[in-house]
């Protein structure tokens, strides 16, 4: 996620201060980890400072002053460029799943029994994602159900590589 760019379109919608802005950031794209103040504060500075936002004169609120940040033409347009590309396709053909199975049948380790144990969390995860489609929002349920298909897709390479782990130990060993 790149959290300049989100902030950016957040305050092409409109205006904002920076808690207002963390808010906003953490109920939509946050998924159950949020912003931490300081990182939105620090995107900000540098946002200012490249010219893609402009903060405007401090206000006074409840807490300390506080500042509304615009969007600038500049961070406008990188906005509009950042959404009309394409998010680059995934999977690269590099995985620590992978990786692990690999060096575990090299070492002559349990690689079946990391298969086993990954296999044990992932459907942990699944249990936990699905709790949260079944109380939650709109927005949660579709960030949700994004995770569980990729889990799913884990799930299916690891019964496939399960049932040639036999194989993929002898060619790995072969090297």
């Amino acid at each position: 996620m790149s959290v300049p760019l989100a902030l950016l379109g957040l305050l092409e919608r409109e205006p904002s201060h920076g808690y207002d802005l963390k808010r906003d950031y953490d109920t939509y794209f946050g998924g159950g980890k949020s912003l931490p103040f300081g990182q939105v504060y620090s995107t900000l500075a540098r946002l200012a400072r490249d010219g893609k936002i402009a903060a405007g004169q401090s206000e006074p609120g409840d807490g300390p002053d506080r500042k509304r940040y615009a969007i600038t033409p500049v961070g406008r347009s990188e906005v509009e460029k950042w959404l009309a590309e394409p998010v680059a396709a995934e999977p690269y053909l590099q995985t620590v799943l992978f990786t692990k199975v690999v060096l575990a049948l090299m070492l002559g380790r349990d690689a079946a029994g990391y298969l086993d144990a990954q296999r044990a969390t992932h459907l942990r995860r699944m249990r936990e994602l699905s709790e949260i489609k079944r109380g939650g929002a709109l927005i949660d349920t579709l960030l949700a159900d994004h995770a569980l298909f990729r889990l799913e897709a884990d799930l299916r390479w690891i019964d496939v590589t399960q049932a040639r782990l036999g194989a993929l130990a002898e060619t790995v060993r072969e090297r």
